[in-house]
């Protein structure tokens, strides 16, 4: 399935993301955190969702984390065999302005007033230029950036360069690495999914001392021509944010397929790396062996009114 940039101004969505656990054991205790639910942005209205968990938490709780992000909280305290969540989200998504980014700073001048917290908004931005747990900085992802964010360039041509030369110079290879694989090891291989993209870019943007965030999200894909549309076809992605300076904020580049990110991206959750935002994590008591299988529906609500065929359940895990 071939993946497209939106040029239009807007974009509306309805989105279902399904998760199921089959357990080959009963569970007696789990304990779940969820990250699923859209939020308003400056580029996204979030007009409703639903959280459906199955079977009826014991105890649940909705609140911010540090980040902003909506964080679902839940418990069951009673023997299951299975565990379903489904969020329903309707949301608009809006591109951004490119007259917005005119004027630009210099990149390695943003770089130095983010350094000195020269306004309020680069101070905060800051936290951002520093390691994390996934993405260390050093001096070797600093030059490899070096080769291509040239000196002149400002902070919005520089980083649409590297995202570029990222999607060129590493190969899409979903059996290359897995949801543990370090940043440095996904640089060495230069090969990996959109995770380790995201990471080994922001490595080198933090590097230079520039502030670059992780995002996860959706991304409406297209059916080849003349083929209907699948259910549950589409998937979560992830890109990167990188902070502009004053008057300009955060903007979003996707180094997986060498854009900057339009109204098919749609933002759910920003951190420092994938730790900070992962869709869904928790702890069970028992269970045995777990079946995981997720599927994840992006409906232009345009397009709702248009005949769609089932598709099968995409396995991941």
């Amino acid at each position: 399935m071939t993946t497209l940039n939106s040029t239009t101004t807007q974009a509306e969505y309805r989105i279902v993301h399904r998760t199921s656990y089959q357990y080959s054991e009963p569970v007696a205790l789990c304990q779940n955190q969820l990250r699923m639910r859209p939020r308003n942005l400056p580029h996204l209205t979030c007009h409703s969702c639903d959280v459906e968990i199955t079977p009826k938490p014991t105890s649940a709780d909705t609140h911010p984390d540090y980040y902003g992000n909506v964080v679902d909280s839940f418990s069951i305290e009673a023997l299951h065999s299975s565990l379903e969540v489904v969020v329903r989200s309707h949301l608009t998504v809006f591109a951004t302005d490119d007259a917005s980014l005119a004027g630009a700073a210099d990149w390695s001048l943003l770089a130095e007033r983010v350094r000195r917290g020269d306004a309020p908004e680069d101070w905060r931005a800051r936290e951002f230029t520093f390691d994390s747990a996934r993405i260390p900085t050093s001096e070797k992802f600093a030059q490899y950036a070096r080769q291509i964010m040239l000196p002149g360039m400002s902070i919005i041509e520089a980083v649409d360069a590297l995202t570029s030369h990222i999607h060129k110079d590493f190969r899409y290879d979903g059996t290359a690495t897995d949801v543990n694989t370090s940043t440095v090891s996904a640089f060495e291989m230069k090969a990996g999914v959109c995770q380790d993209f995201a990471h080994v870019q922001i490595a080198c943007l933090r590097s230079l001392g520039l502030p670059a965030r992780y995002v996860s999200g959706y991304l409406r894909t297209f059916p080849p021509p003349g083929k209907p549309r699948l259910i549950g076809c589409d998937e979560s992605h992830a890109w990167i944010s990188v902070y502009a300076g004053v008057g300009i904020g955060w903007v979003d580049f996707d180094p997986t397929n060498a854009v900057r990110t339009g109204t098919d991206h749609i933002p759910i959750c920003h951190g420092r790396d994938y730790d900070d935002i992962s869709p869904m994590r928790g702890i069970v008591l028992g269970g045995g062996s777990t079946t995981l299988k997720v599927s994840v529906d992006v409906a232009p609500v345009e397009k709702l009114s248009q005949d769609i065929v089932p598709s099968q359940v995409q396995t991941q895990g």
